[in-house]
């Protein structure tokens, strides 16, 4: 999975972070795995972009954990596709990594917001 801004930079993410969205996104419901990517990158307002590769290898990942579960359906545009959805053990995977997520991104606001520089703490 990658992001992108304005000028094309890609950065990589934290690991896990990819799964953590799946979970979120079949959180709505099931969905297909080309679904899952255009949802990620519509909530996203178009910064994650996520490869086809990578999500096909989380998607096999999350489901050999158990927590989505898969089965043979017919999209959209009438093709065969697996559609995905959210198992109980998934939906406690979504809540433990959610509660995990936000403390991080709580901590690393505390710190890129501080309104000080480094403050020595030797005595």
């Amino acid at each position: 999975m990658a992001t992108q801004d304005s000028s094309d930079d890609r950065i990589a993410l934290l690991q896990g972070t990819l799964d953590l969205l799946i979970l979120k996104t079949l959180l709505l419901g099931p969905c297909h795995g080309q679904g899952v990517a255009r949802s990620i990158q519509r909530q996203s307002e178009d910064v994650f972009l996520v490869d086809h590769g990578s999500l096909y290898v989380a998607l096999q990942r999350l489901e050999d954990k158990q927590w989505i579960a898969a089965e043979w359906g017919v999209s959209e545009n009438n093709r065969k596709a697996r559609f995905y959805s959210l198992t109980p053990k998934g939906r406690a995977q979504l809540l433990e990594k959610t509660s995990e997520w936000q403390r991080l991104t709580r901590a690393m606001s505390l710190i890129l917001d501080a309104t000080h520089g480094p403050q020595n703490q030797e005595g």
